[in-house]
Parts: C-alpha cells; structure tokens; sequence
C-alpha cells in the first residue's frame, strides 16, 4: 500500500530517512563531527531500513546512539558477530533496535540499521567522530564531509556480504528524498585568514574581533553532487605543539583509556637537498576504467580524468632525471604495460611513451588494480634504482583492503604515491595504500589539478632519503612515554608529522615541562627538532586525543574483518572496545528498553536510496549489485536519453557508453587543444633541451625563419637558442602553473650550463628582447 503524501523511492515506497544534519567543530587542526540522521516511518507497517553512506577512511567513530519518542539510547560498541546477534535477537522479538558498523572489504563504507520503526515514529541517529585534518602544499587544512558514494568494481570475487553488493536503489541527484544541513565552527589561537569551499557557503562569521574564533554554514539544496570540502587558512599553522590530555583511571583502570595521552605535531626543517637524486625506477600505474572518461567534477568546463591523466603523465616523463628507469601501466578489467620490463630513460624511450600516452583512452573496463600491482611486484629490481610507484585512480575498488595488503607485503622494497581522482573517490584505497608503503596521498576534486599534485609528489620521491628518524621523550622521573603511532621511516620536506604516545606513571607536579625530540639524518648530517611543553594533563569530555592515538594504532594494525592476523585482530578488538572506536572487528548497537510496547504488524524492508552521479550510473553495468541489473536498467536507460537530449551525447559520456576508435598520430593537435604549455612541454628533448623547429615558433608565435635570424652568437648551437627560449616563455606565459613545470625546466637550466654556459648571457638578453618578455634574466642563474 502506497500512503498519500511523504517521500517515495524509485519502487514507490515511502523513504524513512528525512534528513542529514551536520554539526562541525574544527580546533587547530582536528574535527569533531556530530552527524544525525533523521527518519520518521509514514507507513502503516513497521520497517527496518538499511542506509549505506561513505565515511572519510581517518575518522575515528566513537559513539552513536538514537533518541525516539522520548527514549534516549546509548549504543554499545561490541564484538561484530555479537552485535549482529543482538541486533538480530532483538528483531526477532519485536523491539527496536539500531546497529552501526564499517563494511568488511573497506573502512570508508558504512552501513547504518534499523529495525522496527513503528508506524508514525520519529527517530534521530547521531553518530560523532574525530579526525586529523591533512596540511594542504599552500598552507590550507582540508575538511571533507563524504556525500557521493560512487558504485565500486567488484571484480571475479565474492562480495555478497558487502554493503556495496546490497540491492540499494539509485536515484538521480534531482529525485533523491532527503536533504542535508551542516554548521561549522573554527577555532584557532593563531587566528583565521580565510574559509573557503567548493560548496555554497554563508559568508564567513567571526565570532570575536580577533578572528580566532568564526562559523560557516552550507546552504540549503546540497545536492549530494560533491562531496562537502572546507579549505581553512589560519594565519600560522607551521608551529610544532604538544597536547596532553587527561585520562579515565576510575572508569577504566586496565585499558587504553587510563593513562594521559599525548598527541605531538612537529613541522621538520629539512634542508633543500645538495644534490637532488638522479636514480630510481618510476612506475606510473594509470587507471584506465570506463569511469576515467567522466569529468573531475561538476563543474563548468572541469577536464575529463583521462585527459587530466595523460597531460600529468606528459609532465612526469619530460620531469625524470637522465639515467633513472621507467615504465607505464593502464588498468582496467585488463591491464597493459607500455615496455615488457621498466627501461633506462632514453630520448628513445621517452619519445616511445610519450607516443602511446597521446593514444591512451579510458576503455579498459572496470577497476581491476590487484593484478597489475602483482605484476609489478613481480617483476625483478633494477639494482641501485629503487622502485617509485605512483598509482592514479577514481578509486572505485570494492575489496580495498586485499589491494592495501598487496601494497604492505612489498613496502620494504619501494614507495607509493597515490591519487585519488573525482568526486567519490575511496579514501580507504587511496590513503591505505601510501600510508603502508611510506609515501603520500593525494585527492584531486572540483578545480584541482593532479598535474600539480602529481609533479609535487615526483618532488619527494626525487628527494635524497631522510635516514635514522627517530622520536625520542626527556620526562620526569617515574614517568615514560608508549608509543602508539606507527615506528616512522620516511619524512619529506614541507610536510606534517603527528604522533601519539601514552604517558605513564607518576605525574609530577601542575609546572613540570617534558621535552620531545624528532631527530633524523639528511645528507651526511644530523638534525633534532625539539618541543618542550606542560605535562599538566587537559580534560577532554570526548578524549579527543585519546581516539585519535587508537585511530591512528588501527590503521597500522587493522587489516580488515577478514585478512587482519589473529594475533593482531586481538589487538584491535581490544583497543576498539576500550576507547570506543569502531573498528572491522567491531560495531555499534542499541536496544529500546521499552518492552511494554512491543511492534506490532509484519516487518517491512525499506533501502534509503543513495545518489549518484550521472557518467557513474552511465558505467553501471560493470559496477552492477548482486541481482540488480534488471532493477538500473530503467534508469540508466533515463539517464542515456537525457545525455542523448543535450544536443548529442557530450564528449565526456561516450567513453562511458561505448569505447570510442583509438586516435591517430595526427590528431595530436587536437589532443591537448590550444594549450600551449601542454604542447612545448611534450617538444622537450629527454636531457632538458628544445629543438629549433616549426612546432616550437609556433607556440611562440614567430616564424621559424625570424627564431633562427635573431640567434645573437655565430655559430651557436640551435639546441641552446631553442631551449633558452623556451624557458623564457614558461617563465612570461605559465607562472600560474609553475609547480607543474619545476622540475623540466630545472633540467633544461642545467643543460643550458653545460652546453652553452659561454655564450648564456647573450643567448638570455636576445630571448628576452625577441619576446618582448620582462622575465628576469637572474633566472638563469647568470
């Protein structure tokens, strides 16, 4: 029976959940969210429903509970398969109940239950985390709220107890039942410069007239077409500090939660490198799955992922130092590799790839990514090059946690910079995979660039190794500190660095200062970065810091429901139980104690639909939940005509519905259309240089004739005039993307001083003058 009035899914049903509201408090650089969810049941039988929504992979869920008809519940968090128990037992018996738990192939995936909504009845469900906030390259702290939940490839095994396999409906983005609201409030004792977001905001509001203090909130009709991002930039945010908090000895004498915490964050001064590395063996590993043909984002004019993709692989290969080794993979359902083996970095090779990228094209099918890393595994080391890998991907993989294994079983022997690509990407996937191997994540949405990203990340992998790191505790005697984070092997430049410890012991008195010390070797040469701070321990009525050391013991612990070893499995339920934290061998229930009034009436089933983003409903087939192909054909069949209806099927679709032919050769113009810093960038020579040629002047908008009679040096080589420039002008037309283009123009520099380093002054005078350009000549290093 269909009731008059109330929302409705896509099968005609009465959706429970009304609304998402957000509560946001971020200090310094850590969150605190308070999320509820909002239902009412508008039918005449009682429901149990199933809402799955994406959670960020770094936040530590510590409590949930339900407020109904006056009666507040306080979940427990408990072993999973006793939760479910109890969950299941209370059903049976017609109480209500609620249950909270992460999926079993992926952190970033939750799945909220409840069972045995009465008829007419409201309930409110908030759950509360904490999170680090990553530092952004330009000084900014990022808060993302996950909306979009993309559909994941789930590849040849089997997933029937996912929540991404459950037969959720989809609607699109205009027809989805429930709304979402979200207030933030910043505080920082350095003062706030700026909030920025790609969503629409209020204007900010400063609470005091010192700006420490400020508040923002969405507006209404979010659209649940992106996630929810806050970029905050407090006018420092490069001190290192300590922060103690207070303990629960009385309610928890045994446990993780008895001692003070400690959370460190120290800023290491590494010095710029003498000598920057010149050997290594670069893997690009480049996802090539039917969805890399949707846009980055939403917005106007956003370029398509693999075209963002190929231009960031042009500026990778011309940025590689002479001598090292390099290889690149595409994947999909399948996987190709550009060279049977990685090769020395030649003109030759350089050029060969460089061929095949402006062939790529997102046609490979699905998100296959375990195979190939195998296979790269697989493959034997290039002595004296250490592997560098560098993975981009949409991040749509169901089975996260087996790719994050692959990754941990070769971390010894390489790296691994990850990129997460568009709206939805898995942090779980993306985050896991770097943090295991020791390098760095990335996340590319609305008007960000992976080529930046990207070049940045190729920056640390060029840089020399920071050896001996070590984080050593001057305390009072009879106090120690236990460390709780990860034992740290790699830092670089300009980055963060928090860690967690226990202290325990005696406290000594309310003045008593400790000292902490991160000491590390770089080029030959020590370096300690110290903090003295008070040892007088803060009350915390949410233990923050406390919950986010247990995050932070669980990520390097809790390899997933299934493949975390048994030893280490103990670990994890223990500190999950003791501070609270959900964890894959954990989840939350609540039970109403109302037993006077049992439910009434069989038990409806109901699916809080989720959105979804158009080229992903598009690529659906590939992404189909068990026995649901039947049940998307509809919509996607919607979805098609209403992309054919927009004067043809626009670009970014076709790659999505049908592969397209591979491009010739000579379509290279229209490849990278008028972007000129593309074009000159794919002309560099492998060792940094230019070619004197027509391709050349005319990016310079010259003729080739007027380049070669304005040579001002007889006899100079044209490879010198070309290549000087050609820096020239990446220094008057590309300064807004110069992190891009750092690294190849170091190259082409330094080519210029051991080619032509006699004649460079006039060279550099003449190329000014040519260009009519007022870069400075000091440039060159003159």
């Amino acid at each position: 029976m269909v009731l008059q009035g109330g929302l409705l899914t896509r099968r005609e049903e009465p959706v429970p959940l009304k609304s998402i509201s957000v509560t946001l408090s971020i200090r310094e650089f850590v969150a605190g969210v308070s999320a509820t969810l909002n239902y009412k049941n508008e039918e005449e039988v009682p429901l149990e429903t199933f809402f799955v929504f994406p959670m960020d992979d770094d936040s530590a869920v510590y409590s949930f509970e339900a407020e109904m008809d006056g009666e507040k519940i306080k979940a427990e968090l408990k072993e999973k398969a006793k939760a479910h128990s109890i969950y299941e037992s209370a059903i049976s018996n017609r109480r209500q109940a609620f249950l909270l738990e992460e999926d079993k192939y992926s952190k970033d995936v939750f799945c909220c239950s409840v069972g045995n909504l009465n008829p007419g009845s409201n309930v409110a469900l908030t759950l509360k985390y904490v999170q680090e906030l990553p530092l952004e390259a330009d000084g900014a702290l990022r808060y993302v709220l996950p909306a979009v939940l993309n559909p994941r490839y789930r590849g040849s095994g089997s997933f029937e107890d996912s929540f991404l396999d459950m037969k959720t409906p989809v609607v699109p983005l205009e027809d989805l039942p429930y709304t979402l609201s979200m207030v933030a409030t910043i505080s920082s004792q350095h003062g706030i410069e700026r909030v920025q977001s790609n969503c629409p905001f209020s204007p900010t509001k400063y609470l005091g007239e010192d700006k420490t203090s400020a508040q923002v909130s969405l507006a209404d009709g979010h659209k649940f077409d992106r996630d929810v991002e806050l970029l905050i930039y407090y006018s420092e945010v490069h001190t290192p500090a300590v922060a103690v908090e207070m303990g629960q000895p009385r309610d928890n004498p045994d446990g993780f939660m008895k001692d003070p915490s400690a959370m460190v964050c120290f800023y290491p001064n590494i010095p710029e490198a003498q000598s920057p590395v010149i050997s290594g063996e670069f893997i690009f590993l480049m996802d090539r799955s039917g969805s890399m043909q949707n846009p980055i984002s939403k917005q106007n004019n956003s370029q398509l992922r693999i075209e963002a993709a190929k231009e960031t692989l042009i500026l990778l290969l011309k940025s590689l130092p002479m001598g090292c080794y390099f290889n690149i993979y595409g994947f999909g359902s399948s996987y190709e590799a550009f060279f049977p083996n990685s090769v020395k970095y030649t003109q030759q090779t350089m050029e060969e790839a460089l061929r095949r990228v402006k062939l790529m094209q997102a046609n490979l099918g699905g998100t296959e990514i375990l195979t190939p890393l195998q296979i790269i595994y697989g493959k034997p080391p290039v002595e004296g090059h250490p592997l560098q890998l560098f993975v981009f991907t949409d991040g749509e993989v169901a089975d996260t946690f087996n790719v994050i294994n692959e990754v941990k079983r070769n971390r010894l022997r390489h790296r691994c910079f990850s990129f997460g690509i568009g709206e939805g990407a898995s942090t779980s996937l993306i985050k896991g995979i770097a943090r295991v191997a020791g390098g760095n994540s990335e996340f590319i949405t609305g008007k960000d660039r992976i080529q930046s990203k990207a070049l940045r990340a190729l920056k640390y992998a060029l840089q020399p190794a920071v050896e001996d790191v070590s984080v050593t505790w001057e305390l009072p005697a009879k106090l120690s500190a236990k460390m709780l984070s990860p034992e740290q092997t790699v830092l670089y430049k300009g980055q963060r660095l928090i860690v967690y410890a226990l202290l325990s012991g005696t406290m000594p008195p309310a003045d008593a200062t400790g000292e902490v010390y991160l000491k590390y070797t770089f080029q030959g040469k020590s370096f300690d970065n110290r903090v003295t701070f008070s040892l007088q321990p803060k009350p915390d009525d949410n233990f923050t810091i406390h919950r986010l050391a247990a995050k932070s013991f669980l990520h390097a612990k809790d390899m997933g429901f299934r493949d975390t070893p048994a030893n280490d499995k103990k670990d994890v339920l223990k500190i999950s139980i003791d501070c609270g934290v959900i964890s894959s061998q954990t989840a939350f229930v609540a039970v109403s104690e109302n037993s006077n009034k049992p439910v009434q009436g069989p038990l409806a089933c109901r699916d809080i639909p989720r959105p979804v983003l158009l080229g992903a409903a598009l690529a659906m087939p590939q992404y189909c939940s068990r026995g649901g192909l039947d049940k998307t054909h509809a919509f996607r069949h919607r979805l098609k005509k209403m992309c054919m209806s927009l004067k043809g099927t626009p670009p970014q679709m076709q790659g999505a519905c049908c592969p397209t032919p591979s491009t010739n050769l000579e379509t290279h113009c229209t490849v990278f259309g008028e972007n000129h810093l593309v074009q000159l960038i794919s002309l560099q020579n492998a060792d940094g240089s230019w070619c004197l040629d027509e391709n050349l002047a005319g990016i310079l908008g010259k003729s080739l004739e007027d380049l070669q009679a304005a040579v001002p040096v007889k006899d100079a080589s044209s490879l010198s005039w070309a290549t000087v420039l050609a820096v020239v002008w990446l220094h008057s037309n590309a300064m807004q993307m110069k992190d891009e283009w750092e690294l190849l123009e170091k190259k082409a520099r330094d080519w210029i001083h051991i080619h032509a380093a006699s004649i460079m002054q006039e060279l550099v005078k003449a190329a000014i003058a040519l260009t009519k350009s007022s870069v400075d000549p000091a440039i060159f290093a003159i």
